[in-house]
């Protein structure tokens, strides 16, 4: 009780605005005490309308760009709205997958940001009724010639590979790029895959008047409170100090919460009316949008619910971001059935409210009425701000990017290999778990990560992409790629692409000009994805990525699942045998806007104008994917960051083989990043096969040798270069860089 006394009345709150810390503003304030509660809120209240009316937990900035995207696929059984999206892979079956962006408190706390940030994507899965079999994630860093940046490297990778290693769900595939605008502001995206039966589809309702609130999991403490405040805030160096908003988390005990959850949801469906995680905003959150899905009302008794420090107030309660814990609503009667498997996991399980039909969201504490709103003011009636927003100055005149003078193809290429955002990634994927489940076919190093799906022919392909630098120079154009990347990667495995999630990273949605790169970035992402039937089913956004009043490049997140319908089409980037013969995929120009090499040469921030052109993707995604399902194929790599000379190397990395062919490109289009390109091996006897196939889309390079070098023969001079030479510094560099 002692901590209710020092509350401010709600006069106090009206005059000494507390709420503006805690990013309500003074119109929200007024709107929600004149219009929608007809009184001053109380100190509880005032904090949960706060966080409620975030934009971390209300989209109240981005919902009007948001209504832009895509969501209609011919697959969808669930879209935006629940805890992960779901999309039908036949056989009865579907895949539910989700991103969740943890970028605060990964710089203040990297390990257990990223740690509680990879927790808390899988609870969005297994609340579907679905069983997690897959993680990745995307990262971004500033240069790691800083020593504060090593730093969150090595405490954020280890904070993704401690909770996904203890709990049992392989990392499978992921991206990282270095660039100084992440000084100050990391990213650390992480994306979730499951797998379920259509039939155990489960939604996060509080439905049915007199049905119980259950809470389970971990006890409530006073970490995380404001958790989705402080996401939803300009970061600067001294707030770095306010770590009261990371919280702690448990991957053994999320292991127990995983297994009991789904036992519910296999065994005694009928008795579920609904699930969801306590994520961001904890138990006001989960329940008030339970309650609002369901058009119910929802009435807590808050000292029931299982605390593990003394003296909390409704406030702390409420806001309280503590990870592994669950609200269920669970039929009347039907109580002990849930607490009892819950007993077996020895894990907390407590009737804490029950289900009305009111609309009213009532918490009592200390036998009084601490709260009474309607759940429509909470969730529903946040009022949206569609921003003013402007084309960025630096747009206005851009001029096509200069094209380089490259004298040694070799000397470059072996520069762009140790470049941090190319080099091998392998000294960071190697601290994750990538195939306990032992369904794993395809493991981090290749275009996607595939996954088996068991008991059938079919697997499941995933990867996640976004070179920002490209939506720094036209967020339209850019969104457009990061897509159609994506699907390149998951085409290039032997995929179909079927669906899409993203994590929308941008800065302050107050600045005209942010504003519009998410708006553009959003509408070229929504027309890619219609043209790919790859519906947006998840995502999140994540905004004010600003530090100091500097923002980092706008950074829409892509996470892609694709479906490969038999094993046997199955295709990795290595080349396989030597005297196969090796084809470029698509026509090659001079486009060096944004480009790694743009970048080597030291020009940043990137200059230039994008090419790109959807019909050229199009057709050229359709040609690999025909000439997969044929069994043309030995090898398929997307081409990306570093244009043909980085993929032929990445070809052959994987491989024994050399390389030794011939072009009309330039030494300079060795290094060009156009776009829809892949190169493909094919064997010798399925060459011809092949060319009638490709017509004038793919051109021959040449072949695949059993020397340890690779010649090329350009328009201009010759890329020659030791194969062992270059990958012992594609293997080196980020080792080093990190020392």
């Amino acid at each position: 009780m002692q901590q209710l006394k020092t509350e401010l009345t709600p006069e106090e709150i009206r005059e000494q605005k507390p709420y503006e810390a805690w990013g309500l503003s003074e119109q929200e304030y007024d709107y929600i005490a004149q219009k929608l509660i007809g009184r001053l809120p109380n100190y509880t209240e005032t904090g949960l309308f706060a966080v409620m009316w975030s934009e971390h937990c209300s989209y109240k900035n981005s919902k009007p760009i948001l209504r832009k995207f895509w969501n209609d696929g011919s697959r969808v059984i669930q879209g935006p709205g629940e805890g992960a999206g779901v999309l039908d892979i036949g056989d009865g079956q579907a895949v539910v997958f989700k991103a969740e962006s943890h970028n605060h408190p990964s710089f203040v706390e990297p390990f257990e940001g990223a740690a509680t940030g990879v927790g808390g994507i899988i609870r969005d899965i297994f609340s579907m009724g679905a069983k997690p079999i897959a993680s990745l994630d995307s990262l971004r860093f500033g240069e790691l010639d800083n020593p504060k940046n090593r730093y969150l490297v090595n405490e954020i990778v280890a904070g993704i590979a401690a909770y996904g290693n203890c709990i049992g769900i392989p990392t499978v595939g992921g991206e990282i790029g270095f660039d100084a605008v992440y000084d100050g502001n990391p990213l650390v995206n992480v994306m979730c895959v499951g797998l379920m039966d259509q039939a155990d589809l489960k939604q996060g309702r509080a439905k049915g008047t007199g049905n119980s609130i259950i809470y389970v999991g971990a006890k409530t403490g006073r970490d995380g409170i404001h958790g989705a405040t402080f996401a939803s805030n300009e970061f600067s160096e001294e707030k770095e100090a306010d770590r009261s908003a990371v919280q702690v988390g448990d991957p053994f005990m999320e292991k127990l919460l995983t297994d009991a959850c789904l036992e519910i949801i296999h065994d005694h469906a009928e008795i579920l009316m609904g699930i969801q995680d306590m994520g961001a905003a904890g138990l006001v959150s989960s329940s008030a949008e339970m309650a609002s899905k369901a058009k119910s009302g929802v009435t807590m008794n808050l000292d029931l619910v299982p605390q593990r420090e003394p003296g909390m107030s409704a406030y702390e309660i409420m806001l309280s971001e503590s990870q592994e814990r669950m609200l269920l609503c669970v039929k009347k009667g039907e109580e002990q059935t849930v607490l009892d498997i819950f007993a077996r996991y020895d894990l907390d399980a407590v009737v804490v409210g029950h289900v009305t039909d009111d609309r009213q969201y009532r918490l009592y504490q200390h036998g009084q009425l601490v709260t009474d709103v309607p759940v429509t003011s909470l969730v529903d009636d946040v009022v949206e701000h569609e921003q003013p927003s402007r084309k960025p100055a630096r747009l206005e005149n851009s001029q096509p990017a200069q094209t380089p003078t490259i004298k040694d193809p070799g000397e470059t290429l072996k520069a762009l290999l140790a470049q941090p955002t190319i080099a091998s990634k392998e000294s960071v994927y190697k601290q994750y778990d990538s195939q306990v489940q032992a369904n794993t076919a395809v493991t981090p190093g290749s275009d996607a990560a595939v996954v088996r799906v068991r008991h059938t022919k079919k697997a499941l392909a995933m990867t996640t992409d976004c070179n920002a630098r490209y939506i720094y120079l036209d967020p339209f154009v850019g969104g457009q790629i990061a897509v159609s990347e994506a699907a390149r990667n998951i085409v290039a495995s032997g995929g179909v692409p079927i669906g899409i999630t993203d994590c929308l990273n941008f800065g302050s949605p107050d600045d005209p000009e942010s504003y519009w790169e998410l708006d553009q970035s959003v509408q070229g992402i929504a027309q890619a994805c219609e043209r790919f039937d790859t519906p947006v089913i998840s995502g999140n956004v994540s905004m004010y990525n600003e530090t100091d009043g500097h923002s980092i490049y706008p950074t829409p997140m892509i996470g892609m699942v694709g479906l490969i319908e038999d094993i046997n089409y199955i295709t990795t980037q290595s080349f396989k045998h030597a005297g196969d013969a090796v084809y470029l995929i698509g026509d090659t120009g001079d486009d060096f806007a944004g480009s790694e090499l743009q970048k080597l040469q030291g020009q940043v921030p990137p200059t230039g104008q994008l090419n790109f052109d959807l019909d050229a993707e199009t057709a050229h995604q359709q040609l690999t994917q025909k000439a997969i399902r044929k069994n043309l194929l030995e090898s398929a790599h997307d081409l990306s960051e570093g244009g043909l000379g980085v993929a032929l190397a990445e070809a052959l990395f994987g491989s024994s083989l050399g390389f030794e062919g011939r072009t009309s490109l330039t030494n300079a289009q060795l290094f060009s990043e156009t776009q829809s390109r892949f190169i493909v091996s094919v064997d010798a006897e399925n060459k011809a096969k092949f060319e009638a196939l490709a017509g004038n889309q793919a051109v021959l390079l040449g072949h695949t040798t059993d020397q340890d070098q690779v010649s090329l023969t350009t328009a201009d001079g010759e890329l020659k270069a030791s194969c062992a030479d270059l990958k012992a510094t594609f293997g080196g560099a980020l080792g080093c860089l990190m020392k």
